[in-house]
């Protein structure tokens, strides 16, 4: 079931990449789909703007009343209707997770996230950040968090590769290697 959910989602945020590529307003679609998402994370809030009880034309413009500091992208609107309508609000997070994922290929961003012991100074963070750069050749959105289970050193995941520099996995290929016998003691 996940897995329908993650590939309608995909769909959804491949239409809507287009369209805001056609009208050349990506960042824009970007931020709005965010904080859409944000405002939809809450369970309370879906069960609300899903409830058939109320008029859809009237939780849409429950929802449009929200979102009156900034005006949004009318098409995304057109989306937050169609999702409204179709009652899938909880897919909002999953579009605009995707919908990022290809604004990030489209313009050669690199996500990552470091997860360290402890939290991470400015300077550590330069380091890694600087350091994946240039691995990459691109530019990395790099996320933090914190883990405290891995005693220390870090973790970076590029993608599908990780980079294991924790205390932990430097021990693990140490015992690997010494049961292996490619080092003697």
């Amino acid at each position: 079931m996940a897995r329908a959910g993650t590939s309608t989602a995909r769909r959804y945020a491949e239409a809507a990449f287009e369209i805001a590529e056609r009208d050349k307003n990506t960042e824009q679609w970007l931020t709005q789909l965010d904080r859409i998402a944000a405002a939809t994370s809450d369970d309370r809030v879906v069960r609300v703007l899903e409830d058939p009880e109320i008029p859809l034309d009237k939780r849409h413009e429950a929802f449009k009343s929200v979102f009156t500091e900034t005006p949004m992208v009318p098409q995304v609107w057109n989306l937050v209707g169609l999702i409204l309508r179709r009652r899938r609000l909880e897919m909002v997070g999953a579009i605009a997770r995707e919908f990022r994922r290809l604004y990030y290929r489209k313009e050669g961003i690199f996500e990552a996230t470091a997860t360290s012991a402890a939290k991470l100074d400015d300077d550590e963070v330069a380091a890694i950040r600087a350091r994946l750069e240039n691995m990459t050749g691109g530019r990395v959105e790099l996320s933090l968090d914190v883990d405290p289970k891995l005693l220390g050193g870090v973790q970076v995941r590029l993608g599908d590769l990780l980079i294991d520099g924790s205390v932990r996995g430097r021990l693990e290929r140490l015992r690997s290697r010494l049961e292996s016998g490619a080092l003697v003691p």
